[in-house]
């Protein structure tokens, strides 16, 4: 006993384990407030302490600080955010989560899982999810007889038109049908291949690593899209980003907007949808699955998820916190904690109704991300650059198409291979 004391005296205590945590506060308007409340707990909990360090914003600003914060090892990041784009990026420098954490992977809805999946390794799992949605005034919607948003392209067409017309006979003459993100960035790339996917014209690269831009049903896809411009969309609508059209349809000038809601991580919960939205809209809103074609309807995936760095020397400390966040986030979800911050709007639980009937039949569709690897930036630059050309006139679809896909062959060395013809 006497040998311990003595051994016991020569021993420092042990200094608290901190974990550097860059990350981006661009997902939940609260989301400051409540990543401080959670990181708070965990300390009581665990002794564990949590180092919040702010990033950009912007995930294209990001990624080169994120990659150079992971190299650095626990004095540059111990866990990140990472944007599902960036997944095959940052492969290298991120552990696989599936052997420490598949309890808390099995609790995430599965189809959120393959854009963090590279080569078999879970790189990070889900946290923050947004998805396309579309957007539409039900006070305007039930006073032109409609008692459901459109399911279609077609549908959304001829409501906007008569619905527009109607407005305008008012003395509105600013008011639009549908505004929606055509500048050339990766707004017009999400909203292209929701067209794209509709139409069953595939999803720029598949899964196959195969190229499926230069077909008749994506071609078809982006000439409806063009047929919008200055009939059913501003000719500005060119240059909107996310923010142009909320601004257009908060301020009562549009019936529908395509915009980013979020939704929960948790398995099987699709009634407790996270419905949240950056500004409040000041007329009577409900929510809507991106419309569709004779290729169903698919809305883009959005968001980010918790990794952790390859290079940290706290790593189990690292995986605990990112346990403990995503037990926090589907429980949250399960209590539901979800709702719609919309006032003047629809309640949550009709909101919440609303939302999940039109969302019979519609698929997520991803970015081909995973496929492209590094190669991501190029591929989405290439598509948005050809899609715009299109929606601008200054080329023609087809020749747009075809060059595309030269293009792609070129930067990516995979072959191309036209889908089946789709619709008429």
């Amino acid at each position: 006993m006497f040998a311990a004391l003595l051994a016991s005296c020569g021993k420092t205590a042990r200094e608290p384990v901190t974990l550097t945590y860059p990350h981006g506060w661009y997902s939940e308007p609260d989301e400051v407030k409540k990543t401080a409340a959670l990181s708070q707990q965990f300390t009581a909990e665990t002794g564990i302490h949590i180092q919040d360090i702010p990033t950009p914003e912007n995930t294209l600003d990001g990624l080169g600080l994120l990659i150079k914060l992971l190299r650095m090892g626990s004095s540059g990041a111990d866990l990140v955010h990472v944007d599902l784009i960036w997944s095959a990026v940052l492969e290298p420098d991120l552990i696989d989560l599936k052997p420490d954490l598949g309890a808390e992977i099995s609790s995430v809805e599965p189809q959120l899982l393959p854009t963090y999946t590279v080569n078999g390794k879970v790189v990070a799992i889900p946290y923050q999810v947004n998805i396309g949605v579309l957007e539409y005034r039900s006070d305007l919607l039930h006073e032109y007889g409609y008692n459901h948003p459109p399911a279609t392209w077609s549908e959304l067409e001829r409501m906007s038109q008569r619905i527009q017309a109607g407005e305008r006979a008012k003395g509105k003459k600013e008011f639009w049908g549908y505004v929606w993100q055509g500048a050339q960035a990766e707004g017009l790339t999400c909203n292209a291949l929701e067209w794209q996917a509709a139409e069953g014209g595939g999803r720029i690269i598949e899964r196959d690593r195969t190229i499926s831009v230069n077909n008749p049903a994506a071609i078809r896809a982006w000439l409806r899209a063009k047929s919008w411009v200055g009939r059913i969309s501003p000719p500005s609508v060119l240059a909107y980003r996310e923010g142009d059209s909320a601004n257009m349809f908060d301020s009562g000038k549009a019936a529908f907007n395509r915009v980013w809601l979020g939704r929960t991580i948790a398995r099987g919960a699709q009634s407790h949808q996270a419905y949240w939205r950056p500004t409040h809209p000041v007329v009577p809103t409900g929510f809507a699955a991106i419309p569709g074609g004779p290729g169903g309807s698919g809305a883009t995936l959005g968001g980010y998820g918790l990794a952790v760095s390859g290079h940290t020397i706290h790593r189990q400390e690292a995986i605990k916190y990112v346990g403990f966040l995503t037990r926090a986030q589907v429980e949250s979800f399960q209590n539901g904690k979800a709702f719609v911050n919309q006032p003047g709007g629809l309640s949550a639980s009709s909101a919440t109704n609303e939302f999940e009937e039109s969302q019979h039949g519609s698929r997520v569709v991803d970015r081909p991300s995973v496929e492209t690897g590094a190669l991501y930036k190029q591929v989405s630059a290439a598509y948005m650059s050809a899609v715009h050309s299109v929606l601008s006139g200054k080329k023609r679809a087809k020749e747009a198409a075809a060059e595309l896909e030269q293009q792609l062959i070129q930067l990516t060395g995979f072959r191309a291979v036209p889908l089946p013809r789709a619709g008429k």
